[in-house]
């Protein structure tokens, strides 16, 4: 009984993702392909970017710092889904959970940033296109990147130090494919009142100023195309928000459906899939969105297979 009660409190069962058993092998083969996919295109457009000179300006290092997280996000949350899905044992320990959260929250967090940051570069470029090249230097990118990761490492260390505290008799079985806060809490037996409010209040505060910066940023653009005359100017600025503004519904859309319906078992289902969306979907479809609606990309690609065929 003593054994019993020591492995309840240090290890859990991932129940993974609802298919059914002969689903297994064609589950892996899809997850595998996709976790492939995503990291040949950020890798490829970090190493796009990174070696290439005329790309090293602000908005193009925001998109390889876009990349990086994604890589990093997918990572995360991918390889124990391919373990799971053909292992026999589902289990993770405490401490693994404990990091896979840790790096889970961080390049969420710092996602939500650097797209808050992108829509902004987006602003000062078409509202401000004369006083772009003051207001947005490498130094302001940088400094905008460095606090884009801050903000993550400070979201993540409150949460991190808030599960510490919780202790864990009745259940060990975990309703997701990774080790998530919320299905965490609800499996323990200590009060998690406070971690609730913490949730609420530091997560809840981070999604809406960078979901405001986002709203507001777009609104000016929006109303700066519109006073433009010329169809060029104008199909200029639309190409080079779409891919962004795209990027912004997909990853914010699917945050907003986790969080807005009530809490039930299939709202449970519904979480998983809202979660595998952004974990695991996005980060592979970044890298295509902006890749294939970016010229100076796909010229810079085209440049770097022909001098090295």
């Amino acid at each position: 009984m003593e054994n019993k009660t020591t492995a309840l409190l240090t290890e859990f069962v991932l129940t993974g993702l609802p298919y059914q058993l002969e689903w297994q092998i064609p589950l892996f083969l899809v997850f595998i392909t996709v976790y492939l996919i995503t990291m040949v295109g950020n890798l490829g457009l970090m190493v796009l970017i990174w070696s290439n000179p005329h790309l090293h300006i602000p908005m193009y290092l925001f998109l390889g710092s876009l990349a990086f997280v994604d890589t990093w996000l997918s990572s995360t949350v991918t390889p124990k889904i391919l373990v799971n899905l053909l292992g026999k044992s589902k289990l993770i320990s405490l401490s693994e959970c404990m990091v896979q959260f840790f790096s889970f929250a961080i390049s969420a967090t710092v996602e939500c940033f650097l797209l808050a940051a992108m829509a902004y570069d987006r602003y000062v470029a078409i509202c401000k296109p004369l006083l772009y090249p003051v207001i947005m230097t490498n130094r302001r990118c940088i400094q905008l990147l460095v606090s884009s990761f801050v903000g993550g490492f400070i979201n993540s260390s409150v949460h991190e130090g808030l599960l510490f505290r919780l202790t864990f008799c009745n259940s060990n079985i975990i309703h997701h494919f990774y080790c998530d806060i919320v299905p965490l809490l609800k499996i323990s037996c200590t009060d998690t009142s406070i971690h609730y409010l913490m949730l609420f209040i530091v997560s809840g505060s981070i999604q809406l100023f960078t979901g405001v910066t986002v709203i507001v940023s777009y609104t000016f653009v929006l109303f700066a195309i519109l006073k433009k005359r010329s169809v060029k100017s104008t199909r200029k600025a639309f190409s080079t928000c779409g891919s962004h503004l795209l990027s912004v519904c997909l990853y914010y859309g699917s945050l907003v459906f986790m969080y807005m319906h009530p809490a039930s078992s299939q709202a449970d289902d519904q979480d998983m899939m809202d979660s595998l969306f952004y974990t695991v979907i996005i980060p592979v479809l970044n890298p295509i969105i902006y890749s294939l609606r970016n010229k100076k990309v796909i010229d810079s690609l085209m440049k770097a297979l022909r001098g090295n065929v």
